[in-house]
């Protein structure tokens, strides 16, 4: 199979918030290992910090935190994965800048979407698509699951009568035909409907 052209483009690159906070719920646990309630207290604090986009702030922290509480090697290991993890994914974790753009900072939007409109059609039993196929399928799954499909449809006629009959004639200016014959019977054209929802 050959590799998709992928055009280069500024794309955010954002670690989900999920997985983030994981980690900071196991530095916490090794932190307070006894009051449930503060734990829960230190991590929404620590979140919110890392939304307001201080991650070597929030990893500098912890890391003083264990050392004030002169932790073991074995007992700090959460806390010191925690601050690793923070500050080599720093500039992914920017979810300052991603909140303020409405960028999703957690995968679950995306991967309901890729499974909602990507697999549910393209991962039928015996199924064979070729990437043209698959990619004009997914279009328009995408414009009838983003209710786009009726305005797309209306600028795609509007796009067919220009390049099959406005640019053949001067001025863009198609002339008016009118048939008694035309006119008495039912057009042969029905509308779309969909079949299946």
């Amino acid at each position: 199979m050959s590799a998709l052209p992928c055009p280069v483009a500024d794309l955010p690159i954002v670690v989900d918030f999920i997985h983030v906070a994981q980690y900071v719920w196991e530095a916490a646990k090794a932190l307070i290992p006894e009051d449930q309630a503060e734990q829960d207290h230190w991590v929404r604090a620590h979140l919110l910090e890392l939304l307001r986009g201080k991650a070597s702030r929030v990893a500098a922290g912890i890391r003083r935190s264990a050392t004030l509480r002169a932790l073991a090697a074995v007992e700090r290991q959460a806390v010191d994965d925690c601050a690793d993890y923070l500050i080599n994914y720093a500039p992914y974790l920017q979810y300052d800048k991603v909140l303020a753009e409405g960028i999703p900072m957690a995968t679950g939007v995306i991967e309901g979407t890729c499974r909602h409109l990507v697999e549910d059609r393209m991962n039928l039993t015996g199924a064979r698509w070729s990437l043209t196929g698959a990619e004009a399928v997914l279009r328009l799954r995408a414009l009838r699951s983003s209710d786009d499909f009726d305005a797309y449809w209306q600028f795609h006629e509007q796009q067919e009568y220009k390049r099959n009959h406005a640019l053949h004639y001067a001025n863009h200016d198609v002339p008016k035909v009118v048939s008694a014959a035309l006119l008495s019977q039912p057009s042969r054209r029905g509308t779309l409907k969909i079949v299946e929802k």
